[in-house]
């Protein structure tokens, strides 16, 4: 048999609707009645209906995680710390995992209920930032943002570590530099580049763009591309790529075309993700706090929901750069003369 708050309130002795607000811990009931209410429900093994909390508060405490780029593995490392964090805030998370951004996405995600939506893989010429915005659901930017709509957002600022990366690199005698950059209609791919140009002018050199290839966020995207710069007569002694998983597949074009990395070639990814520290990767990256700016967003999409006149916020974090095994000195016998 179903057990229902009518039955906690006979055995607790109250009415309904104050079980209801007791284990909603409203103010307005004791902390003796609270506590006789929640000994009840824990008696009889209630468990409050979601259905009838949102129809009492008009909310269902759901945010949605929205994911287009399905294939990039840096997105499953955000999960955990988004749901740690909404659970503790007392928000449940719902996955929404689409293959294209458009306006069939936004209509879903209406469809479900949603308090809110955290949107991870936005590119700048999305129109579905508009149409939440149109539609009044709240959403916040999670490290790649929109063009259309200013809105709350968690990003990475790539010059710190850029910076200490390129110094690194131009100490080690690399002058002759490729990269393998993100897809130009994403708001990272476009910073980082930015990023990169500006600390490689400051040594006194630049990308030229025979040596730069854009791609999508993904290893077999970055291993083809690496594979071109590498077909080069003037091959790069160094490649920077938009991401980790796209500097994985430039490892393994190096590694088809019988280069060892770092002695003939070195590499340089983005993201720290944990992979990069296995020992059989080490990969040289740039770093920020994944699980921090996940946690950010989160918190971000909890306060706009119960504050929809708050302060637009825009949470940046910091990039450092990580040297591992990949970086190191140019091959002497393809340093420029």
């Amino acid at each position: 048999m179903v057990v229902t708050s009518r039955d906690v309130a006979r055995l607790a002795g109250v009415s309904q609707p104050t079980v209801s607000r007791a284990l909603r811990d409203d103010a307005r009931v004791s902390e003796a009645t609270k506590l006789r209410v929640r000994e009840a429900a824990q008696l009889l093994g209630y468990v409050p209906s979601e259905a009838g909390r949102a129809l009492s508060s008009g909310r269902t405490r759901r945010i949605g995680l929205l994911l287009t780029d399905l294939d990039n593995q840096f997105y499953s490392h955000i999960i955990a710390p988004v749901h740690r964090e909404l659970e503790a805030l007392g928000y449940q998370l719902m996955l929404h995992t689409e293959t294209a951004d458009n306006d069939t996405i936004v209509e879903r995600l209406l469809a479900n209920g949603l308090d809110g939506v955290i949107l991870a893989t936005t590119t700048v010429d999305s129109v579905a930032p508009l149409r939440l915005k149109d539609r009044g659901l709240p959403f916040v930017y999670f490290n790649r943002t929109g063009s259309m709509v200013d809105a709350d957002a968690t990003v990475v600022d790539p010059a710190p570590g850029y910076r200490d990366a390129v110094a690194r690199a131009v100490e080690l005698g690399h002058r002759r530099i490729g990269a393998v950059l993100g897809p130009s209609n994403t708001s990272t791919a476009q910073s980082r580049e930015a990023a990169l140009r500006d600390a490689l002018l400051a040594h006194g050199l630049s990308l030229t763009e025979r040596a730069t290839r854009r791609v999508p966020y993904g290893a077999e995207e970055g291993e083809a591309a690496a594979a071109e710069l590498l077909s080069l007569s003037d091959r790069p002694t160094l490649l920077v790529c938009g991401n980790d998983v796209v500097a994985y597949g430039a490892l393994n074009a190096a590694h088809r075309a019988g280069l060892a990395v770092p002695g003939d070639l070195s590499v340089i990814g983005f993201d720290d993700l944990p992979e990069a520290a296995w020992p059989i990767i080490d990969l040289a990256t740039v770093g920020y706090d994944i699980a921090g700016m996940a946690r950010a967003a989160a918190d971000l999409i909890v306060r706009r929901i119960e504050d929809p006149t708050a302060a637009r916020e825009h949470t940046r974090f910091e990039s450092t750069f990580v040297p591992r095994s990949t970086l190191a000195a140019a091959s002497a016998d393809r340093r420029p003369a």
